[in-house]
Order: structure tokens, then sequence, then C-alpha cells
């Protein structure tokens, strides 16, 4: 089995939420102690292996969590959460308001919606369940740390309706989502 968790909060992730995508943000004064929190919670499973995106914000939401766990955190970019383009950077309400249609096409998380200038929705799918079906190769229960978008499509492999069906289904900052 394997664990995912979200990395904690960002300055980003605070309202007026900005699209982060491959940004690489620390964590903030709230992000550390959702880290805490979540390495409390992680302590309780017999976690043998710790992973995590490339990211900044997910690389230091594992240390803390490893420094719980006494492990070491094996970075995979493929856990990275999507490249998210044009959009990177620029505030989530001014998306919706400047470009309603790509952003509704987005919210019903269409698999061959591509974020301008980014990566598809099917791309990212692909590489989150190539790196999780190596983590699974191992045989030992593991934690991965990475980001809200990589855990819905870690999730969409066993929905009905694959990536569609969880849409933009929250994650919060600091979430545990047991997977398998």
């Amino acid at each position: 089995m394997i664990l995912l968790a979200r990395h904690g909060e960002t300055d980003d992730n605070a309202p007026p939420r900005r699209v982060q995508g491959r940004l690489d943000p620390p964590l903030n004064g709230r992000g550390r102690e959702q880290a805490r929190a979540l390495a409390l919670r992680a302590a309780e499973h017999p976690i043998v292996a710790l992973w995590s995106s490339n990211q900044r914000r997910a690389i230091e939401t594992a240390a803390i969590v490893g420094a719980e766990l006494g492990l070491e955190a094996r970075v995979d970019p493929r856990l990275a959460e999507a490249d998210w383009g044009d959009w990177q950077g620029r505030l989530v309400d001014d998306i919706a308001r400047e470009e309603p249609e790509r952003w509704e096409r987005f919210l019903r998380a269409e698999p061959d919606w591509r974020f301008p200038g980014g990566e598809s929705l099917e791309e990212h799918v692909q590489r989150t369940w190539a790196a999780l079906d190596d983590i699974a190769a191992e045989g030992v229960l593991a934690l991965a740390v990475c980001h809200g978008g990589t855990i819905r499509c870690a999730l969409a492999r066993e929905h009905p309706e694959g990536i569609a069906g969880l849409g933009t289904h929250p994650i919060p900052n600091g979430a545990l989502v047991p997977l398998g």
C-alpha cells in the first residue's frame, strides 16, 4: 500500500490563490505546522519508505515528516505537480474571469485537457502512475509527499470515470490519503 500526502501550505495556497504548478515556493509558517501535524499522523503507520516530488514545498514537507519517521526522502520528479504552463503564477480568480471557457474545461477535468503551454491531464496521470508503480514494486508501506493534482491523478486510476470523475476534488494541504 502507498500513502499519499499533500505538501503543507505555501503563500500561493492562501487566498487569493495563485496557480503554482511547477513554480517552486517554500512552505509558509502554517505549511510547516501542517507538515508537523502530518508527521504525527504518518507516525501512526509502519512506513518503511519515504518519497517526495522534486518541488521545494514537497521536499520541505517530506523532510519534516522524515525527521519524525527516521527516514530520508527519495526524490522522484514524476511526482511533481502538473505543468500548468502559461497559467503558472496567475491568480485563480483572474484565470476563471479572463478565460472562462478554458477554465470550465479544466474544472470538468477532461482527460485530453492541456494547460495552455503545459501538459495534459492524461500526461500527468501517466507519469504519476509510472512513479507509483515503481514505488509499489518495492513491496513495503511507502509514503509519497506530492501535490493535490498528483494525488487526484493517483486516485483516478481506480475511479470509474478516471480523472474526469475527480475533477477538482479538494485535497487539503497536509492531507494523508491512502491509495490501494
